[in-house]
Order: C-alpha cells, then structure tokens, then sequence
C-alpha cells in the first residue's frame, strides 16, 4: 500500500517515519513535506490546501491511504473532497473538523453534552466585551480568536489591562485575520496542563498514550503562548483512574453529541486537559495530532501505525489489537528560530543533524525546514522537534538535550526545562 501524508510540519515527519516502519506500507510520500520528510518519505511539490492537485496525484499513484495532518486543510474540507473521489482517507470532515476550527462551537458542544469545561462568553463587539470585562470580579480570564490562529490565538491574562490588550488586538487591530471575527473570553482555569490523543471512528475510541505539552515561550511557563516548545509522553499526571474518567466524561460524550449533531468524527480528537481542584476540564479540542504530541507518542508506539490509521478510516477500529507501548518515555524539545513566536528570519544554514542522528534512541523530527543544495536551511519558527527515548524522564531529557547540543544555526534557541514537572510529580 502507497500512503500520501500532507503537510510540512514537525507532526508530519512523525508521521511519514512511522508509517514507513509498516510492512504493509511499500512508499510513503509527503505533500509538500521539508527537509527531514525528504529522508523518511518522497516529497511531492504540492501545497496541502491545493485540493485538485492533491486528489490528482492521489489517483495517478494509486495511494491506498491518505493521512491528512494540519488543521488548515481539515477545516476547510480536504477530507470531504478526497471522499467524494472515493479515495480513503484518515482525518475528519469538514463538519467535524469545526470542533477545532472554531471555538464557540466546541465550546457550546461541550455545554450541550456536560463535558467539564470552564465557563465563557462569546463576543464580536470589542465595545460589549470590554464592559462585561469591567464588570466582572476576578481579573484572572482567557481571551481565545473563534478561529484557527496557528496555536497564538490565546491570551492567559492575570489583569483587566491585559485582558483589555487581548481583546483589541483581535477584535480591533485584526491581529489573526478572519479567524478573530469573535472571541470567546473564559474564566482562567488552574492546575496542570496535558494533552489525550484518541483514534476515534465515530463508533469506536482508542486513546493513545498521554503527553504534556509546554505552551509557553520561555522557562518555568512565562512568555507568550506558542504552538509548543516541547512535550513528553507518558506523565505522571495521567494515572490509569484518571484516563478512564477523561474517556468517560470527555471523549464518550464528545463522541455521541457530535454523531446528534450529524457531525460524525473520524481521525484523532486530541483534548488539551487542565486538572483542577474539581477535576479534569477541557481547555481546547483538535482535530488532528498534536504538534510536538506526535513526535514523543509516536517514537514509543510499536503498533502497526498504518494498520491502525487505515481502520480507522475504514470504521473498523474495534477489529485492531490493543496498541502497545514503549515503556520507557520519550522527551520532544522544539529548536526555534530567533524571534519567535513573533517575526523570525527564515534561510538560517542548520548544521550538526548527522552529529545529533548519532546519538542513541534518539529522532530529530524537522517542522520548519528546506533543502537548498546540499544544505539544510529554517523555514519556520519552531524549526525541530528533537527527541529521544531514555529508560527514565531524565535519561531522555539527557539524550534530547545532547542530539540539541550538536545542532547550531544563527539564533538558534530552546526551552530548557522541558519534562522537569515530570520529575517533580514523580517525585
């Protein structure tokens, strides 16, 4: 079997290395892919929002597997046209795609089905906004764009001022575009942060193995949201109790309404938890994997990934053998480029990776990256996820941080505490 994974990120390479790993798989190729997917995939020129060209080339090389990675081209409906040319593909419609495209819906979804959530209103007035801001007691609040914002479009605001700034950036300055034509301002949730990924068929839910991402820029959590600067899998947090209760209260419950709402999700629902004092609370559904997520996840699947990808696609997820596990956890630090999340430059010479590739069980997955010659350049902000596997969180944080200190580019920089509430919770 041929598989087309499309897109260009860090999730993507994660994708296309495993998938290759399948018996069953003969080629894997990438749309449009970077310079790491050049190396585990055959790279096609192709934009993953170009649709036409896509399914064009889908037919033409007989692909029996498409795996559809970003939002973008999932909210826009990529997954429904593939259908409609009777190609098999994994990702959800662009119906089921909207409980990460916007977040009024997911939101509402949630109130309508009892998923613990924290509470929220929505504008598209900054004027109404801003006095139901002034109005309120606690200065601690969220301020979310609807739309997609790249994983940027939120603000954790501690003050009125803040939260005053949040919303005439998006409302006002327009800073995300049409994806901030209303906002949903929540209360601001505390506790612990982690990320549950499922295959789901719309029937049927098989959970992966948790992670926790770390969102925040810079060290110890301060700084502004990114898309993240690194993650971990398996966490402490998530002890066997707890995932049941999140599949019972949160995944189950997703699952059901979305099929009432003739919105029928079949891909990966990826819910980012926050555990509170009351329990765990959702904070974002998506409708894809997660990036960096899939990077520290996939390298401890041993599981048959195309096998699982397929029947999912297929509705046949309860005929598949339980997944099965790498014990040992698996530590993802992203390299960003100088700048980000604000303007970065792109064309930075990256030197080392064959020096970093020679260090044990570990993978350095590229996300912003392109061949020029025999060079490898940045070609985004989060540049490389890289990643290893250690029989201890500390073993892998070791042998991520030394495959990180053999790669060098100009302004190169990384968070330097990735896993360590790991270590903390596992005492």
């Amino acid at each position: 079997m041929k598989v087309l994974v499309i897109g260009q990120g860090g999730r993507e390479h994660a994708l296309c290395w495993k998938l290759r790993q399948s018996p069953s798989v003969t080629e894997v190729f990438c749309a449009p892919g970077n310079a790491g997917t050049a190396l585990d995939a055959v790279n096609v020129d192709i934009q993953a929002t170009d649709a036409a060209r896509l399914v064009k080339f889908a037919k033409a090389e007989k692909i029996g597997l498409t795996v559809v990675g970003p939002e973008v081209p999932l909210v826009e409906g990529l997954v429904d046209i593939f259908l409609q040319e009777g190609l098999t593909t994994f990702g959800p419609t662009k119906k089921a795609a909207e409980i990460e495209g916007s977040k009024r819906f997911s939101k509402d979804l949630m109130r309508k089905a009892g998923i613990p959530t924290a509470d929220y209103r929505v504008f598209q007035n900054p004027q109404e906004a801003l006095v139901f801001l002034n109005e309120r007691e606690s200065e601690r609040i969220v301020v979310k764009a609807d739309g997609l914002a790249a994983g940027k479009g939120v603000t954790v605001c501690s003050t009125r001022d803040e939260a005053r700034d949040a919303v005439k950036r998006i409302l006002v300055d327009k800073e995300f575009g049409s994806a901030g034509t209303r906002i949903v301002m929540e209360e601001r949730l505390e506790g612990q942060e982690i990320s549950m990924l499922a295959l789901v068929d719309g029937r049927t839910i098989v959970p992966l193995e948790a992670a926790q991402d770390h969102k925040p820029a810079y060290d110890g959590d301060t700084g502004p949201n990114t898309g993240g600067m690194g993650t971990y899998s398996p966490t402490p947090l998530m002890t066997s109790e707890l995932a049941d209760e999140v599949i019972q209260k949160v995944f189950i419950p997703t699952v059901h309404e979305m099929n009432r709402e003739q919105r029928p999700f079949r891909g990966c629902l990826y819910a980012g938890l926050i555990l509170t004092p009351q329990g765990p609370k959702v904070l974002e559904f998506n409708a894809r994997f997660g990036d960096p997520e899939t990077q520290p996840i996939l390298m401890r699947l041993k599981s048959d990934l195309a096998e699982s990808l397929l029947a999912c696609a297929q509705g046949k997820l309860s005929e598949i053998a339980p997944l099965e596990w790498d014990p040992r956890p698996a530590v993802c630090v992203v390299m960003a480029s100088e700048g980000y999340p604000g303007e970065y430059r792109k064309g930075k010479v990256i030197r080392g990776l064959d020096e970093a590739a020679q260090v044990a069980d570990s993978k350095v997955f590229h996300a912003g990256t392109i061949r020029a010659g025999d060079q490898v350049l940045t070609d985004g902000g989060r540049v490389l996820g890289v990643t290893a596997l250690g029989d201890t969180i500390q073993q892998a944080k070791l042998k991520a941080y030394q495959a990180v200190k053999c790669i060098r580019w100009d302004g190169a920089w990384c968070r330097k505490d990735i896993s360590d509430k790991a270590m903390v919770v596992g005492g």
